[in-house]
């Protein structure tokens, strides 16, 4: 029987919940700050070309840049193939700093939260089967971890509205800044220490990129690694996960199993 994991490390946004409906609600009230549009309603279509489109994003500054690059009509094609490139045109575009505009977007949301934090909550929701296997997780011998580029607070805010306690400790947000790789490093040399033995890490990312940037490194060649098939990714890059021997790619119906399911 192969090594159930010691540490289970999971993505937060398209892991563990869905949080499209909010993403461009705050999205475009963070683009209205920004560009002073006349009409303060979006036009019809924009929040689904923006669904869409939510793969290509990788940290929360850029969907307003999104956002600007849909009313600007740039092909769809051309977002999927070249976003970090246009992402940059936009910004040098603006004469702002990727923290500048992450500040504005995350005072939408505080902004949003103390006004009606019921209604922030209610526009995220939950993968089905998600909550229960956490549940389970944390009950279990296997430690868990949330690893994400979006903020601890927000993270920690939609986690309690389900009654999911995590240590702070074990949740590593934005306020991290460090790559996910050094993330997954740090936590698998503590509990080494700790330990005293080595451990089993699995990790759960819908981002195929993040993936490829762990994969090759040798001291995390132990780490197993999943892509999330339910989450914001693209049918290319999950053929790309079922060639390759390094990623495995895993549907909800097997994550919300038991491990054994997973393997």
């Amino acid at each position: 029987m192969p090594n159930l994991p010691t540490l289970l490390a999971l993505d937060f946004d398209g892991v563990v919940c869905d949080g499209l409906i909010e993403y461009f609600q705050t999205s475009w009230l963070t683009y209205c700050q920004i560009w002073k549009p006349v009409d303060d309603v979006p036009p019809p279509g924009l929040a689904e070309r923006f669904y869409h489109l939510r793969p290509v994003i990788e940290t929360g500054w850029e969907m307003p840049l999104l956002v600007r690059s849909l009313l600007e009509d740039i092909p769809e094609a051309e977002l999927f193939a070249h976003w970090a490139t246009i992402a940059q045109q936009q910004l040098q575009k603006l004469a702002l700093t990727p923290g500048e505009i992450a500040a504005q977007l995350d005072g939408v949301r505080d902004a949003w939260i103390n006004a009606d934090a019921e209604d922030w909550l209610a526009q995220q929701r939950f993968y089905p089967g998600v909550v229960d296997r956490l549940r389970q997780v944390i009950q279990s011998e296997t430690q868990l971890f949330i690893i994400t580029t979006k903020e601890q607070r927000f993270v920690r805010q939609l986690l309690q509205q389900q009654q999911i306690e995590i240590p702070e400790s074990r949740i590593f947000g934005k306020e991290a800044k460090q790559p996910k790789a050094d993330t997954l490093r740090a936590l698998i040399q503590k509990f080494t220490q700790e330990l005293d033995e080595s451990v089993t890490v699995w990790f759960v990312e819908d981002r195929l990129k993040t993936l490829h940037n762990i994969a090759p490194q040798p001291d995390l060649a132990a780490v197993k690694l999943y892509l999330a098939d339910w989450g914001y990714n693209t049918e290319a890059d999950r053929e790309v996960a079922r060639q390759s021997d390094r990623i495995h790619l895993l549907s909800l119906e097997t994550f919300v199993r038991d491990f054994t399911a997973w393997i």
